[in-house]
Parts: structure tokens; C-alpha cells; sequence
């Protein structure tokens, strides 16, 4: 009786086990479908986005999915009319494994082949910020965990206009981005977090470092860029669209530098155009009034070129607050009639701002700040806000 009572409770015990095991296979051969399912029902329910996802494969063994086939579009509230905004082939959400040596638990994106198309058209600030808030709930419902690393591969990003004449349809391409420590994972300095890409425009190449803390409420970075060799003859429906002549020959270089803390920034772009040519042959046919407007910007640009480098080139310092730009104009024209007349600015980056020179910056401000108040010094905003009281206190007498 005893080795019968052993046998049953070994059969029900195999019969539990297997029970279970097919249950856990169903559930493991279900869940990509029922994961499809409500993400599709998700990205339809969003109000002023509208999306689609072809496919998702599971990997419970390393913590990951894979959304394959996405696309994102706008949506406009009234007419229902769709524009296309995102999409990519593969994202790969995880969980970042090494950060669990830290006792981290957090996630990582990967993004094949994402395209992003920025189009312009007539927003309403509110509707942006509809937009920014569904997109961000989107997200947080992908990847539940804080992401402390995301990478994009073999990216696209446009710029799109379809109501200019000529319509504009400009791109980057082959662009990668790496960043990494976002949740400050590894916290030992003030910028804890990098971000490095790059991408190839129109026969030049883009380079893009930041560091940042992405953990404080307002931006806190510092970064520098450059955009090189960009030949200028492919990007002539830009120039045609917004300010009417179009180009022959020539090339750009973009430099920057910005750093920013406590809600304020310092930096400049330094923009260079080498070899230059407005009017050519190929404009024989255009108006007496376009080829009049393109002389005109054509020998504007040698009247400000650089003899010896066939430059022309500027710098333009920013600074301020985020709400507030100071873009120092006076300063611009004076280093392009140095460059001109003088000696021909350096393409390179300057290597001039980082957080300590927007430390600099600040403590000028506030030292301008004290000095107005020693000598009753006021700006021109602050005299007219002073005026208008005195008007209402006069009124209400």
C-alpha cells in the first residue's frame, strides 16, 4: 500500500510539474501577443498622436523586448488628419545589466534605424505641449524602468516644409547617438552623463559631445559641436525657400560651444563659408529682380571675404537665461570685418566656455547688478516698468 501511495503522489506531483510548465509556455507563447495588442491599443486611444506597431518578440532570459515596425504619427485633433513624425525598424528596451553590479536597476533603448521628421506647420503652443506630454506617457508606458543608456543606429533626422515655395526637405543621415550614465548610475562628478553623436550632412559631417546632469530640474551641460565641409549647393531649396537666392558653389562649417547651469547659459556659434559663389551661369534665366537680389548678396560676400582663405565667417556670442536670450549682434559684425580685413578667424572650436566660464558670467552679472544699484543705473525694460506704475498711481489719485 505504501509503494502504491509513493507512485500516486509521484504521478500528481509530475502531473502538477507539467501542468505547470505547459501553463508558463502558453503564457510564454501569448504574451508577445497580448503585449501587441495593448500597445496598439495605446498608441491609437493618444489624442494628438496616432501609432502602430507590426510585431514584438519577448526575451524573458535577458529582460528584453523588441518592438519591430513602429511608426508614430501626428495627429490633428479636428480635421483627423495625420502627419508622419516617427518611426523606426527595431527598438530594444532591456535592462542595463551592468548597472546591477551598482545595485541599479535600471533600463536601456536601442533604436535601429529611427527616422524623425520634424515638419512645420502652424502649432499652437499648448498643442506642443499636448504633444511633449504624449509623448513622454508614451515612453514611461514602453519602459517602465528610469533608462540610464540609450544608443540610436544608422539614424535620419528631416526637416520638413511643405507650404514654402520652393517646399523644403532637408535631412541628416547615418546618424549615431550614444548616451550613457543618465540616471547617474556612476555619480562622481558634476556632470555625470555623456552624450556623443554624430552624422553626415549633405557631404559634411557632424560631431556633437555633451556632458550633463540629466537628474537636475534645470538644464546643466556643457557641450561643443562642430559641422564640417557641407556643401552648400544641396541645400539650395533651403536657401530659395527662405531668403530668395540660391547658391553655385561654396561650403559651411558650424562651431559651437554652450554651457549652462542654474537656469542660465553662456556660449557662441561660429559659422564659416568657404568658397562662395551666388550668381553663375546657371541663373541666365531667373528675373531682372532675382539676379539684381543675388548680386547684391553676392558681392556683399566678397566684400567680406578674406582675400587669402576665401572665408567669410563670424562669431556670434550668446548668454542669458533660457526664458531670456542676449545675442551680442555689435560683436558679430566687428569680428566678420576682422576676419574680412584683418586676420581670417580660425575654423575650430575656441575651446573657451565650459561651467567655470558660466561661473564667471554669472558673478559679472551680479556684479553689474551691484553697480547699478550704487549708481542708480537702470535698464531701459526697468525704466519703462517704473514709468507705467507712476502712471497707474497717478491715475488711481
Amino acid at each position: 500500500m505504501k509503494k502504491v501511495t509513493k507512485a500516486r503522489i509521484f504521478k500528481k506531483r509530475n502531473i502538477i510539474i507539467a501542468m505547470i510548465i505547459i501553463v508558463l509556455v502558453a503564457i510564454r507563447i501569448a504574451l508577445p501577443y497580448v503585449a501587441l495588442h495593448y500597445a496598439n491599443k495605446s498608441l491609437a486611444n493618444l489624442k494628438s498622436l496616432y501609432g502602430h506597431i507590426e510585431d514584438i518578440d519577448i526575451a524573458l532570459y535577458r529582460g528584453a523586448y523588441k518592438i519591430k515596425g513602429i511608426y508614430i504619427n501626428k495627429k490633428d485633433s479636428v480635421s483627423g488628419k495625420q502627419t508622419k513624425f516617427f518611426k523606426s525598424d527595431i527598438i530594444d528596451l532591456s535592462v542595463e545589466w551592468s548597472a546591477l553590479f551598482k545595485k541599479r536597476l535600471v533600463g536601456e533603448l536601442v533604436f535601429d534605424r529611427p527616422l524623425l521628421i520634424f515638419t512645420k506647420d502652424k502649432t499652437e503652443p499648448k498643442d506642443i505641449q499636448k504633444d511633449s506630454s504624449d509623448w513622454k506617457s508614451l515612453l514611461d508606458g514602453f519602459m517602465p524602468l528610469k533608462v540610464n543608456r540609450f544608443e540610436i543606429k544608422e539614424g535620419i533626422i528631416k526637416y520638413v516644409d511643405q507650404n514654402s515655395k520652393p517646399a523644403v526637405d532637408i535631412q541628416m543621415d547615418n546618424t549615431y547617438v550614444l548616451a550613457q550614465n543618465l540616471s547617474s548610475v556612476v555619480d562622481s562628478t558634476l556632470l555625470p552623463s555623456t552624450v556623443f553623436a554624430t552624422s553626415n550632412v549633405y557631404g559634411g559631417r557632424l560631431q556633437f559631445n555633451m556632458k550633463l546632469n540629466a537628474l537636475k530640474d534645470q538644464p546643466t551641460f556643457d557641450l561643443n559641436a562642430d559641422l564640417k565641409n557641407v556643401q552648400l549647393v544641396k541645400l539650395n531649396e533651403f536657401f530659395q525657400a527662405y531668403a530668395n537666392f540660391d547658391v553655385n558653389k561654396g561650403t559651411m562649417e558650424l562651431y559651437t560651444e554652450i554651457a549652462a547651469k542654474g537656469g542660465q547659459f553662456v556660449g557662441y556659434v561660429k559659422p564659416i563659408i568657404k568658397n562662395l559663389d551666388v550668381l553663375g551661369k546657371e541663373d541666365r534665366k531667373d528675373s531682372f529682380w532675382q539676379k539684381a537680389w543675388e548680386s547684391l548678396v553676392g558681392t556683399t560676400a566678397v566684400i567680406v571675404r578674406n582675400p587669402t582663405k576665401k572665408q567669410v565667417a563670424t562669431k556670434l556670442p550668446l548668454s542669458g537665461s533660457f526664458d531670456k536670450t542676449k545675442i551680442n549682434t555689435w560683436y558679430a559684425i566687428i569680428v566678420l570685418l576682422r576676419n574680412a580685413f584683418i586676420k581670417a578667424l580660425q575654423p575650430a572650436i575656441d575651446a573657451e566656455i565650459n561651467i567655470q566660464s558660466l561661473n564667471k558670467e554669472i558673478e559679472d552679472e551680479k556684479k553689474k547688478g551691484f553697480l547699478k544699484k550704487v549708481f542708480n543705473g537702470k535698464s531701459k525694460e526697468e525704466k519703462k516698468e517704473e514709468k507705467s506704475k507712476r502712471q497707474e498711481e497717478r491715475k488711481n489719485k
